[in-house]
């Protein structure tokens, strides 16, 4: 008997090194993005099927917005909060930080 695992699953790849300034957090962290969608064997991506749409995300606020600066609502839980205390991405539903256990 013999299996085939595969199918499509998406990878986001970075389209330029060149950070941007970031509208929201002010900080050099916003880049070009695109999430295309790769065939994939056993879980690796072989070949990209289908490229998807570029967007610009802040990797410090996570932020994200269009390639002509405008922001994306519909992409708010993309959004982390950081904890005051060590600085880490958390979530936003957590009350705790899960790394020092301070209150957020």
């Amino acid at each position: 008997m013999f299996f085939f695992i595969g199918g499509v699953q998406p990878k986001t790849v970075k389209l330029d090194e060149n950070p941007r300034t970031c509208p929201e957090c002010g900080h050099s962290e916003l880049y070009i993005k695109r999430t295309d969608s790769y065939l994939s064997l056993f879980f690796i991506p072989l070949f990209p099927v289908k490229k998807g749409i570029p967007f610009m995300v802040c990797e410090n606020c996570g932020s994200v917005f269009t390639q002509d600066g405008t922001s994306m609502d519909g992409f708010s839980g993309y959004r982390a909060q950081k904890c005051p205390h060590c600085g880490r991405s958390v979530g936003t539903d957590f009350v705790y930080c899960p790394y020092c256990g301070k209150s957020l």
